[in-house]
């Protein structure tokens, strides 16, 4: 399954920090006990990395955890072991970004605010690149076109049959459709695409006008917010937020967190335009980038 081992990984790294924080043992004092790092607790933990059901037998003697959680944990350990599609791409995603992917592919439902480019589910082929090139120009020619396959491929979540595809709610801020690609004709197939994809049964996408002002928070920048199923999962996850920048991300799912992420979406929705008036927003940005034609 495209979903791969990403939600095992987090349910099986939400388990064991439980365990550890109920024996009352800090990080430091568990890495010390098994002779390994802090990072790698850490890493188990935020489910960044799958695990060997020998390293979850330890950490549960460690705890304390009774048999049968034990060997409830070391099952769910061999199913982190599970390769999604983006593994065939290592080169090209760095670690931080590989939670993030498999996090996607489970989701039912992905709400994402961007203030500065077009996210990488809506982008077309060109505007990929050139984002590519820009961001990381020293990479090869091999290596460019890894990542834009990557991101592309991502994509086909929102037409998958089975499971069903995630909706995808997308505001932008006006100044993403205002920063022009190098190529003012594949910034306007770009504007055209993000039309068309609103125009999805599973997809809308809405812009903020500048002239809107400011919104809660406007200084949390673009982030993510991922919803997951509530049937068929061993666990519900827990409602995610993601945020990325050039030297990592972070991920949040505290009912703090989340609460005050909700409040940002919600006063955005309050001053983004509709599905309609959004439409006709950038397909006029369109027309000025082809001459106003």
């Amino acid at each position: 399954m495209d979903s791969g081992s990403t939600v095992p990984r987090r349910q099986l790294g939400r388990y064991l920090r439980e365990l550890r924080e109920g024996a009352s043992i800090t990080v430091a004092a568990a890495a010390k006990a098994l002779d390994w790092s802090a990072p790698r607790i850490w890493r188990y933990e935020s489910g960044q990395v799958p695990m060997a059901q020998t390293d979850v037998e330890a950490m549960c003697r460690l705890y304390g955890a009774p048999s049968e959680t034990t060997e409830l944990l070391k099952a769910l350990a061999r199913e982190t072991k599970n390769r999604g599609w983006w593994h065939a791409y290592e080169r090209a995603l760095p670690e931080w970004f590989k939670l993030y992917v498999g996090l996607e592919a489970a989701a039912a439902r992905i709400r994402k605010y961007a203030d500065t480019i077009v996210p990488g589910l809506l982008q077309t082929v060109e505007y990929t690149n050139e984002v590519i090139a820009v961001d990381v120009p020293e990479l090869t020619l091999e290596d460019r076109q890894a990542k834009a396959t990557v991101r592309l491929q991502r994509q086909a979540l929102l037409s998958r049959a089975l499971p069903p595809a995630p909706r995808l709610d997308v505001v932008l801020s006006e100044a993403v459709i205002r920063r022009p690609l190098r190529d003012p004709a594949a910034m306007v197939r770009q504007l055209d695409h993000l039309v068309m994809a609103g125009k999805r049964h599973n997809v809308t996408v809405r812009v903020v006008p500048l002239a809107a002002g400011m919104h809660r928070w406007t200084a949390a920048g673009s982030f993510t917010v991922l919803d997951f199923p509530r049937e068929g999962v061993r666990a519900p996850e827990p409602t995610t937020v993601y945020s990325d920048g050039p030297a990592g991300a972070y991920y949040l799912d505290k009912p703090n967190e989340i609460s005050t992420y909700e409040a940002i979406w919600a006063s955005l929705d309050g001053i983004a335009l509709d599905e309609r008036q959004s439409r006709k927003v950038i397909a006029a940005a369109a027309r000025e980038y082809d001459g106003g034609a």
